[in-house]
């Protein structure tokens, strides 16, 4: 079975094709390059390298987010577009799982952070192999975050490259609790991507069609807007 990967629900990008169960071609980087300029040549050159036709898929597989708006609306209208005109089936991951998955060998708690701004993150806590779901993904203000991992009681791995934003208060909290993934673990892999995607019952090719990105937050401007309706209404 052949799956073409997706990430780019942040600055990263990653791009993977996965031939029964092995990465043939896979694309990471990190670099100033937006997503809208650079997915779809990507997505191109793996599949050149890896000798693929688009036709030859079996499944696509995308970062749901969250994360960027605009990272995670690129990376799943790309995705949706393609399982569509492929007629192929497309399964959405967890960008925060997909993230984790690179360090699934701890058996612990597992902690993927993106930078959401202004002192938030999007986050979850997995564990072990499995990835099993201890905290769901959600947006939270780092303060938020840390009282709930400080309840834990136990080590917890950090694993992004957003980390590093917000290491110093994370040590400051957890103390020798905190501890930190190897840097080559920190971007997120197309490849870890499909690995996930392989484990869940493909849907139909018609779903596509209902398939959505999963931002766990409203849009800055559309809060804008629903603040101004709010102060309206008290008019």
């Amino acid at each position: 079975m052949i799956w073409l990967g997706i990430e780019t629900a942040n600055a990263p990008l990653s791009i993977a094709v996965i031939r029964d169960g092995k990465v043939i071609a896979e694309i990471v980087q990190n670099i100033k390059l937006t997503h809208s300029a650079g997915a779809m040549p990507a997505i191109e050159e793996v599949l050149a390298k890896a000798g693929i036709k688009p036709g030859e898929l079996d499944a696509i597989a995308v970062s749901e987010g969250p994360g960027s708006y605009t990272g995670v609306r690129i990376g799943v209208t790309l995705a949706k577009t393609l399982a569509w005109t492929l007629k192929k089936p497309l399964v959405g991951i967890s960008s925060l799982k997909s993230l984790a998955a690179n360090a699934a060998l701890y058996d612990g708690f597992i902690c993927p952070v993106f930078d959401a701004r202004r002192g938030n993150v999007y986050t979850a806590v997995y564990k072990g192999c499995e990835l099993e779901t201890i905290i769901e993904d959600y947006h939270d203000h780092i303060d938020g975050l840390l009282v709930r991992l400080q309840a834990l009681e136990a080590p917890i791995l950090f694993v992004g490259a957003d980390v590093d934003v917000f290491w110093h208060k994370i040590v400051e909290v957890l103390g020798d609790y905190a501890q930190r993934t190897p840097f080559s673990n920190d971007l997120p892999r197309a490849s870890e991507t499909v690995r996930l995607a392989t484990k869940v019952e493909l849907p139909s090719v018609d779903a596509v069609h209902h398939f959505v990105p999963q931002y766990k937050r409203i849009a800055e401007a559309e809060a804008n807007w629903l603040k101004e309706q709010k102060e309206k209404a008290h008019e």
